[in-house]
Parts: C-alpha cells; structure tokens; sequence
C-alpha cells in the first residue's frame, strides 16, 4: 500500500520542471511546517480548484465570467495581445506599457510534443474576431523560439481574414528566451517598438 508521503511525493513530482528528489523536498517542506500549514495549503488548493477557471473571453483566470482585464473600462479594446501562457500576461502587465485586451492561447504549436492548432485557445481568437468591427490591431506575443515562432507565423496566416494590423514584438528580446522571464524595460521597449506581421 502506498503510504500518504509517497502520494504527496508522487502528486508533486506531476508539476512542472518539479521531478521526484525536488517533490521530496516540497513534501518534507511541507511536513516540517506547524500543521495548520498543510490544511491552509490544502484549502488554498481546493479553493483554487473550485472557483477559478478560464475568463469566457480572453482565457486569463478569473473567478467571475470575465477577468478583471476584460470588464475594465479603461482598456483600450480596439488591440488584442495573443500570448502563450498566463505567466507571458503577467510579465506584460508588470511593464506597464500595455492597456489594451488579451488573449491566452494555453501553450504554443508544437507537433514533436503532439500540440496541435486544436489543442490550443484559437478558435475562440478567430471567434473574438468575428463580426467585430471594434479590434483593429492583433499583437502576436509568442515566446521567440521554434515553437513561438511557428505559432505566430501559423496564427498571422489565420489572420490575413480579418481587415486587422497583425504586429510582433520588436527584437530586443532574445531568441529562444521566454517572455515571463524579460525584464520590465526590455519588454516596454519590444511592445513600443512592434512590428507588422
């Protein structure tokens, strides 16, 4: 029978970049603090998992219908920034240099990994698209690396439908990186300095 820290163990070690020795360490971690903190943990996860899901229009997380983005009235909704992951968002909005809408595409093509176009959030990109007259400009926020880049190329075809400017980030940030991980300066001067698609 598996004893209660090997499910602990095994559980982690699903995360990402966690394997068994760092789930080990967590768990331990986990077991070494007053016990109030694995319920408080506990709860957290299943508070989490009960009330946050995906924003109906962008895909950001959220706890209402939409997220706190979307219902803003101060956005500017006429541009729409599609990027890999929550974590890319984020990074943006730490820039302070972005007003306008989101769209999270939950990963990016990678037919090596069996990521497909349907395994990805962009019908409902081309469904946000359709019959509306108030986006002018999709920016294409993909991570520059193989798989970024091909999402971007693949999403600009899809694109070419709508009478909408299709721009990229400007260099500045470095091939193969990851938008998250960008400093704040780097990543205001590559939104500034977009280019068309």
């Amino acid at each position: 029978m598996t004893s209660p820290i090997e499910k602990l163990v095994h559980e982690l070690s699903k995360l990402p970049s966690i394997g068994e020795k760092t789930a080990l360490r967590l768990a331990l971690h986990i077991l070494r603090q007053p016990h109030d903190y694995g319920h408080r943990l506990a709860k957290a996860l299943q508070d989490t998992v009960g009330q946050v899901h995906f924003c109906e229009s962008c895909s950001n997380i959220t706890t209402s219908k939409l997220c706190s983005i979307c219902e803003s009235p101060k956005r500017e909704e006429q541009t729409i920034c599609v990027v890999e992951d929550i974590a890319d968002l984020q990074a943006i909005e730490r820039s302070h240099s972005y007003r306008g809408l989101y769209h999270v595409l939950h990963g990016s093509l990678s037919p090596v990994d069996g990521i497909g176009p349907d395994d990805l959030k962009i019908s409902e990109l081309l469904n946000r698209l359709k019959d509306n007259d108030t986006i002018q400009e999709i920016i294409l926020a993909t991570n520059p690396n193989v798989n970024g880049d091909a999402t971007a190329l693949y999403l600009s075809k899809l694109l070419k439908n709508f009478d909408v400017r299709i721009t990229k980030l400007a260099s500045g940030i470095p091939v193969g990186g990851h938008i998250e991980y960008i400093d704040q300066n780097t990543l205001s001067k590559a939104l500034e300095r977009r280019l068309d698609f």
